[in-house]
């Protein structure tokens, strides 16, 4: 085993020094997660609102999209937390645990860099070694963040309870991460691998609310789900550490499943062979165009399902939102300056403020399709060969905005949509389907202007292009908290939807949608120019 393990402290120190910036970022986004979540829990929401709330998180939607309802008789802000937090922090831990397996493992021996690495004195088991011993360093450094930002930002101070929050959602997070070294050794290509490991997350999540939905607390089928075990701690309620101990005994399953695959296959090979593809590729596969779509279809077809399914269940609970709304308002001066204090107002108040994640999950796609699928092409060196054919510079890139900005559309429609018929399927008539259709139209321009920004640093300076994540951090802000914070009008102009008709007012104008439609336009061909002047740099 000396020999199979030979170099792994050196590749992790190396993957260390590498992801650096990845790591503080992800870590410092989780920990003012968890922070943002405890505070506003804990000094926004008084005993009756946290009560509407306990008996938003009965219902089938509240299940799914929260946990199986543990504490909900006596609904302290803590418990609140730990219910409703729990699933997006395993959620979006076991993201970063698969996106860090896959980058370290199978993008490695895709690319070519892991036969160079392997040529070298490591051993055959060195760099999946090192690629989970960085995984659990990252994951420890963030369960004490985000334990000690829990511990010191709720009125319920207990150390153990805020360590099995953030510690269940870290191991659960590792068991996926074991996961992705497993669907490395099966799938030939990193997006197979990624396809694979993304779809048994989504399984589990499933596996886990139909358990929940079939009895409140969790019921036999939940505990075939890892994510139950890191809600089965009942954390703030009644504080159990063993549910979590099959993390680490699934983890290790998996680690040894993993050695003995890949013993079976060569390198930069997957035990499920690639189905060949026709002789001749059909007509309708011939060109940029259609090679951009088949890139992202699959990952705009999984948010597609995601997104629609989300927005579907907000839907059926916006009567019971709307109306804790209206109680907090009642009792809360800062969330009258929010919402407004006028009853006919404050319900076009409240969907303003749902539109802005709708709008910003739609900008979100449009951002890492923009940047992320053209720079991942120029970074293994295939653009090269795209553009060694009849095929121009503008030609690709505009192909590639084209999927990613109508993709962002979509999604924004799609999501639109589902919200609506979310509210008819409860017997909501109000706002109705030309409402909806209004707020689409004024909103969509400025949804595009965030993928068109990260085209136009793309096409100039690729190692910027992660700034236009930035627009979202700042449109976040100004659109949740710029009244709260009485910030300046320039401030409040950072984002592109303060330009824009107010969702679902009686008469949107259409100046600022066109303002912002023109924005787009710059931004896009400022980025075709930057891209026609530049030169390509593979493994940039």
């Amino acid at each position: 085993m000396s020999g199979a393990l030979a170099g792994t402290g050196q590749l992790v120190r190396f993957i260390l020094s590498r992801d650096r910036v990845r790591m503080s970022v992800w870590a410092a986004s989780m920990t003012a997660f968890i922070a943002y979540f405890s505070v506003a829990l804990s000094t926004v929401f008084d005993a009756p609102a946290l009560a509407a709330r306990a008996q938003v998180m009965r219902t089938p939607a509240g299940i799914v999209m929260g946990g199986p309802g543990y504490g909900v008789d006596h609904y302290t802000p803590m418990v609140a937390v730990a219910n409703e937090g729990t699933l997006w922090m395993v959620g979006a831990l076991s993201l970063m645990a698969i996106l860090h397996m896959v980058r370290h493992s199978r993008a490695e021996e895709e690319s070519g860099r892991a036969e160079l690495v392997r040529a070298g004195a490591i051993g055959r088991l060195a760099p999946a070694a090192a690629a989970l011993t960085t995984l659990a360093l990252h994951l420890a450094v963030i369960t004490a963040l985000c334990a000690l930002a829990t511990f010191a930002a709720a009125d319920e101070r207990s150390l153990p309870d805020a360590l099995a929050l953030a510690g269940g959602s870290a191991l659960v997070a590792l068991v996926f991460g074991a996961v992705a070294l497993v669907a490395g050794q099966l799938a030939a290509t990193g997006r197979g691998t990624l396809g694979l490991s993304l779809a048994a997350l989504g399984l589990a999540i499933a596996v886990r609310a139909a358990g929940d939905m079939i009895r409140l607390e969790g019921s036999a089928l939940s505990w075939f789900s890892p994510i139950a075990w890191a809600q089965q701690m009942r954390a703030y309620v009644d504080l159990r550490w063993w549910p979590i101990l099959l993390a680490p005994a699934l983890g290790l399953v998996l680690v040894l499943a993993a050695d003995a695959l890949a013993a079976r296959r060569d390198l930069g090979q997957g035990l499920l062979a690639a189905r060949p593809g026709p002789a001749r590729a059909p007509q309708g596969l011939r060109g940029p165009l259609a090679l951009a779509w088949r890139q992202q279809r699959g990952v705009l077809a999984w948010c597609a399902v995601g997104m629609g399914l989300m927005w579907f269940a907000t839907g059926t609970l916006m009567s019971m939102l709307e109306d804790m709304a209206a109680d907090l308002v009642a009792g809360n001066a800062a969330l009258g300056a929010l919402f407004g204090t006028d009853p006919t107002g404050m319900s076009s108040a409240f969907l303003g403020v749902m539109m802005l994640f709708v709008a910003l999950c739609a900008a979100v796609y449009g951002i890492v399709a923009a940047q992320g699928g053209p720079r991942g092409e120029e970074s293994a060196g295939t653009l090269e060969l795209t553009l060694a054919g009849p095929v121009g510079r503008g030609r690709w890139l505009g192909a590639q905005l084209v999927l990613a900005l109508g993709g962002s559309l979509g999604l924004l429609a799609l999501s639109i949509a589902a919200l609506w018929l979310g509210t008819v399927a409860v017997g909501l008539e109000e706002p109705s389907l030309a409402d909806h259709l209004g707020v689409l139209a004024t909103q969509a321009p400025a949804t595009l202007v965030f993928g068109a920004l990260a085209a136009a640093l793309y096409g100039w300076a690729p190692r910027w292009a992660g700034l236009s994540w930035l627009l979202v951090a700042a449109t976040f802000v100004t659109g949740m908290f710029g009244v709260l914070l009485d910030l300046p009008e320039w401030a409040l102009g950072i984002s592109p939807f303060h330009w824009v008709a107010a969702p679902y007012t009686e008469d949107p104008a259409a100046g600022g949608a066109l303002a912002m439609a023109a924005v787009v336009v710059v931004l896009l061909v400022l980025a075709l120019l930057g891209f026609r002047r530049r030169a390509v740099v593979t493994g940039s």
